[in-house]
This record gives structure tokens, sequence and C-alpha cells, in this order.
């Protein structure tokens, strides 16, 4: 037995696909961008590793034996 789709059945039906796909390529467009966020973001932590890693390196060589601190280095009126 088949059914029959009324005109107005198959408006509301033309209508709900057309809402699905509106959502559809606003989720698509969504996904796009926070992944632009994401890898930007990435790019920034790796800079910021790099940098604390780059630092950490500077202290240890900073307590080396001859290492003078900045606060030897002070003028005298301090």
């Amino acid at each position: 037995m088949r059914s029959v789709v009324s005109p107005a059945d198959g408006q509301a039906l033309e209508g709900r696909i057309t809402r699905l796909e509106e959502k559809s390529a606003f989720s698509e467009d969504l996904l796009e961008q926070l992944n632009e966020v994401i890898v930007r973001q990435q790019g920034q932590i790796d800079l910021l590793v790099r940098e604390v890693t780059r630092l950490k390196q500077q202290a240890v060589a900073s307590e080396a034996p001859g290492f003078r601190s900045l606060r030897d280095e002070m003028p005298p009126h301090y």
C-alpha cells in the first residue's frame, strides 16, 4: 500500500530539509573556524614551550660557578 504525500506535507518536509541543510552548513563553517583557532593556539603553545625550555636552560647555566647575580652588580647606593 502506497501512502500519498499531500502538497502541504511535501512543503513541510522540504522546509525541514532546508533548515537541516542550513544548520549543516553553519556547523561546517563553525568547525572550520574552531579548527583555525586550535591551530593558532597550538602554535602559541609550541612557542611558549620553547621559551620556557630556553629559560630553564639559561637558569641552569646561570647556576654555574662564577655566575654573578644582577644584585651583585647593583650600584652601591641601593
